[in-house]
């Protein structure tokens, strides 16, 4: 004799027959996570929005606070990153909360883009081309740096 499974709609199968299995979203999982990276999040870019009304740049300048906030953060990130994955096993939404979160906030290529793209319009090509090469160049060498200075550190504190 065989049973409908609701599963199957009415299409009658063996009662020993597999039940397909649906699958819940995972967001129970991820909602810390989610939240974590919200929150660092606005940290970052609270202190980033800080920077800016510090050091304001004036029509046409060369955007020298978006360079040094997107090096700063970039170096951040490289101290950041050998820490956790050479010296420290952090807890699993460290990474998220402050990668991602807090360091996703603080550093932006949006307002990089912007910069870049304000520069043009005014007839700053100059600018906007060094603004454009220089930032991803800062950037590449902020992490390195940062990445090769902590595990100096590291290297040191081992001995």
């Amino acid at each position: 004799m065989t049973v409908p499974h609701p599963e199957r709609a009415g299409t009658p199968v063996s009662p020993d027959a597999p039940v397909p299995v649906r699958h819940r979203p995972q967001w129970r999982g991820q909602a810390p996570i989610v939240a974590v990276v919200a929150l660092g999040g606005a940290l970052g870019a609270t202190a980033r929005y800080g920077a800016a009304r510090l050091w304001p740049v004036e029509p046409g300048g060369f955007p020298w606070t978006t360079l040094g906030v997107n090096a700063v953060g970039c170096a951040v990130i490289g101290v950041f990153m050998v820490v956790i994955t050479d010296a420290w096993a952090a807890h699993r939404l460290v990474r998220p909360f402050f990668g991602t979160g807090v360091l996703g906030g603080f550093t932006t290529f949006s307002t990089y883009a912007v910069d870049t793209q304000r520069l043009l319009d005014a007839g700053h090509t100059g600018k906007a081309l060094g603004c454009l090469a220089g930032t991803v160049a800062v950037a590449l060498a902020a992490v390195w740096l940062g990445a090769t200075a902590a595990r100096r550190a590291l290297a040191g504190r081992r001995r």
